[in-house]
């Protein structure tokens, strides 16, 4: 009866070595976001970036299996100020006439509990360096299939120097104008897409 109970559990059990299902979840914009934070004097300005996109592959019921990719049109930064923003588009700063996109690509993904880290390359300017995000992971939400979410939110806090985004003036007093510090926050929502009604 043991061994009976023994080759039905090893009949069931994945083979070592095989892949396990994954899905892909298309990040919806409309309720997720890319928010930067950098020191400017003696405040911070807070930006964003209006156009994006990107993918989560992962199983379901485990996403420390999990893939995420982000892709950022950098000329899509967003101030509130029109005349920074053109700077920010310009050889100063995310020069986008020759680097139009950053990226993020995990290599891998850990999750214990809720709190989740994403470790992966960062590339602008042409210059790709390894970050780690961290955070929280919010969960899954609806019945596995068409239609499911699954979210998180991380940060991670680089020096832009490292991406060669140098420019920086130096203020009356002698401090600097802008930190080398930039806080980066993305929250994501992942959406199963629904199947296409056939025609």
């Amino acid at each position: 009866m043991i061994a009976l109970a023994l080759a039905s559990l090893l009949a069931t059990a994945p083979a070592p070595g095989v892949a396990v299902d994954t899905v892909t979840y298309r990040i919806d914009v409309s309720h997720s976001r890319v928010i930067f934070k950098i020191r400017h004097f003696v405040s911070k300005v807070e930006g964003r970036f209006d156009k994006w996109s990107g993918s989560i592959v992962t199983d379901p019921n485990d996403f420390s299996t999990g893939s995420v990719e982000v892709n950022i049109d950098a000329a899509s930064i967003n101030t509130n100020s029109e005349g920074r923003d053109r700077d920010l588009r310009s050889r100063n700063f995310f020069l986008v006439d020759s680097f139009p996109m950053i990226t993020f690509k995990s290599t891998r993904v850990e999750v214990q509990g809720k709190a989740i880290k994403l470790i992966g390359d960062l590339t602008m300017r042409g210059v790709t360096r390894p970050v780690v995000l961290e955070g929280e992971y919010l969960g899954r939400e609806g019945a596995i299939g068409p239609g499911e979410r699954i979210g998180f939110d991380v940060s991670t806090t680089i020096d832009r120097t490292d991406w060669g985004v140098k420019w920086n003036r130096i203020a009356e007093g002698g401090g600097a104008m802008l930190g080398d510090d930039v806080t980066i926050e993305i929250t994501v929502a992942g959406v199963r897409p629904r199947p296409r009604p056939a025609q």
